[in-house]
């Protein structure tokens, strides 16, 4: 028994292991992603002073819509609760793109995109550096899917080689050695992160395979969607709270803008502002959830994530007339459809963000040391080779 679980553990590691040791990197740099950009580049998420009430919604909104391409249109605002924080205010396309704008003065600070370190990062994690539907893709699922093996015949050679105490099995000793701090790196160290690297793996998977997708979702009573799991192939998988641009890049049409709530085809006639309802729903639904995190408008619904919700997909809607600007419907995230919520759920799982700040570093740490198992794997592997070859000789 124990001989054919090493067998296996070693040849399916040694085909995969460099890529998933590229995969679990990718992933523990990802975790951090929002807050190491916005330290980065803080006049984009920011206003240096935040000095008397914000801008009317409908104004503020007139006023960003002035500095868009002819072909491009607001579809939403997210308000947060930081009033240092600036508007994100989302664009019809490109795909996800967003632009941050200064409440206080209407100046637009810049548009939503990864730093290139993380873009880089995010290819990696997902297509290792190719398209979203290349064969990198099929690589990174596979070797995914062949990890979860890994980790089961690894929990399982520890369970049936247990010929020192439980404490001394799980010690990292750090002073007897590379040799020995190698050995318990990749021993110790695989059995403490099994758990949260087979979470991932498992929730990973459906942004892999469709038929996984569909079995692992049916394990539910839901039914997967289309597209994949939690969000779409080319949306920020770990930045929540904030939105990313997709890969093109809007640009300046010659045409005249023509969506809704600006001006019409002939000269002088004008629509009313699609805006001129959203500073009273903000009123309101702020009003009804003191303390929330962020409030997000959109036409027709407005988005709120209560305090205390550790995910920012995690909220409630507020249906609205937007003649009117009067609340018609709510649906509470904890009534909600149980698909939303297990959709919702992977994602949360996958990231780390299910049970806040704590779950997210040990995440990182997690996917940090699954990323140096296959390397110490490896240097296991060489060292019992090589003392094989000089005990022959």
């Amino acid at each position: 028994m124990k001989k054919a679980l090493r067998k296996i553990h070693l040849w399916l590691s040694v085909p995969t292991g460099i890529i998933i040791t590229l995969v679990c990197f990718s992933g523990a740099m990802l975790v951090f992603e929002k807050e190491i950009t916005e330290a980065i580049k803080p006049e984009l998420y920011f206003v240096k002073e935040a000095k008397g009430e914000p801008i009317p919604m409908q104004q503020l909104m007139e006023k960003v819509e002035e500095t868009l391409p002819d072909s491009v249109s607001i579809s939403g605002v997210t308000v947060f609760a930081d009033s240092t924080r600036t508007y994100q205010v989302s664009l019809s396309k490109p795909r996800r793109a967003s632009i941050y704008v200064n409440q206080y003065t209407g100046e637009v600070t810049g548009r939503s995109e990864r730093l290139p370190f993380f873009n880089t990062m995010f290819h990696l994690h997902r297509w290792l550096l190719g398209s979203s539907s290349g064969v990198g893709k099929l690589i990174t699922g596979i070797c995914t899917l062949v990890l979860v093996f890994i980790l089961i015949t690894g929990i399982l050679m520890w369970l049936t080689n247990r010929n020192k105490p439980l404490k001394a099995s799980l010690a990292i000793h750090v002073t007897k050695g590379w040799g020995r701090f190698w050995h318990d790196l990749h021993v110790a160290g695989g059995i403490y992160t099994t758990i949260f690297l087979l979470a991932m793996a498992l929730t990973g998977l459906t942004w892999s395979f469709s038929w996984y997708r569909t079995g692992f979702y049916a394990c539910f009573g839901v039914e997967s969607s289309e597209k994949g799991g939690a969000h779409g192939e080319g949306g920020n998988s770990h930045g929540e709270g904030r939105g990313s641009c997709g890969e093109g890049r809007y640009s300046h049409g010659d045409g005249r803008n023509n969506h809704e709530g600006n001006h019409g085809e002939g000269r002088g006639f004008h629509r009313r502002s699609p805006y001129r309802h959203w500073e009273d729903v903000l009123n309101e639904v702020a009003l009804k959830n003191p303390g929330y995190q962020q409030i997000t408008l959109k036409p027709e619904v407005a988005e709120v994530v209560p305090e205390g919700r550790l995910s920012m997909r995690a909220a409630d809607k507020y249906s609205y007339d937007r003649r009117s600007g009067e609340i018609t419907d709510v649906q509470l995230y904890s009534a909600g459809k149980k698909d939303t919520k297990v959709r919702s759920g992977v994602y949360m799982v996958h990231t780390g963000s299910w049970g806040g700040i704590i779950t997210r570093i040990l995440n990182f740490l997690a996917a940090f040391i699954g990323a140096t198992l296959p390397l110490t794997g490896y240097w296991l592997w060489f060292r019992r080779k090589r003392a094989a070859i000089a005990h022959h000789h």
